[in-house]
């Protein structure tokens, strides 16, 4: 994947997790500075921890003008067309799967463009994907997706494995991109439509 490509899928999933971020935010009833708040960390939380745990530094989220605008245009287009955005089905829910399937390969992607172990890879684009989420919903007093919800960070870590096995293929990192944000995104959408969970322990 080169790299208009891959900031092509960071900003696609930065706009969705921001979305969601608005959406969350929405429902505890804060005001514009407080959802635009939320709907950065949310969009940029994971990305930031990313790229510190790689010495990318500064962070892409703080150096690059399109991370910081992105959230921006999230809230506005959110705010302007929210009857239509919750006619949806769980809303909140949708956009944050978007989000998870697209910034696991990203993430991943980076990681081994930075020169991460194949394992640290899988592990970035993971992070890079549950981060966001989960600073939202402790800022927001709810308990964060990833330890509660159906299958959540699992599907992040397929989508980032996927990611890296497919970088050492002949296939075209944007095929295999496309491929493993689509399978982490099935994996999230089937789980939680048909409550597939993991094993509990009391």
């Amino acid at each position: 994947m080169n790299h208009i490509l891959l900031v092509i899928f960071d900003l696609l999933g930065t706009f969705a997790f921001a979305v969601s971020g608005v959406l969350a935010a929405k429902q505890k009833r804060l005001d514009l500075f407080g959802i635009t708040f939320i709907a950065f960390v949310t969009a940029c939380g994971g990305g930031i921890f990313r790229d510190l745990s790689l010495g990318a530094t500064p962070p892409a989220a703080f150096d690059d003008w399109r991370y910081m605008t992105v959230p921006v245009v999230a809230v506005a287009f959110t705010l302007v067309f929210r009857r239509y955005i919750e006619r949806l089905s769980f809303p909140i829910f949708l956009f944050d799967a978007i989000g998870l399937g697209v910034f696991a390969v990203s993430g991943a992607h980076k990681a081994l463009v930075w020169g991460a172990s194949p394992q640290m890879a899988v592990f970035m684009g993971m992070l890079t994907s549950i981060g966001g989420g989960m600073i939202r919903d402790i800022m927001l007093n709810r308990t964060p997706d990833v330890l509660s919800k159906e299958i959540y960070g699992l599907a992040a870590l397929v989508g980032a494995t996927i990611m890296t096995l497919g970088s050492y293929t002949n296939m075209h990192n944007i095929i295999v991109a496309a491929i493993g944000a689509s399978v982490a995104f099935l994996i999230r959408f089937l789980s939680f439509h048909r409550g597939w969970e993991l094993p509990r322990f009391s």
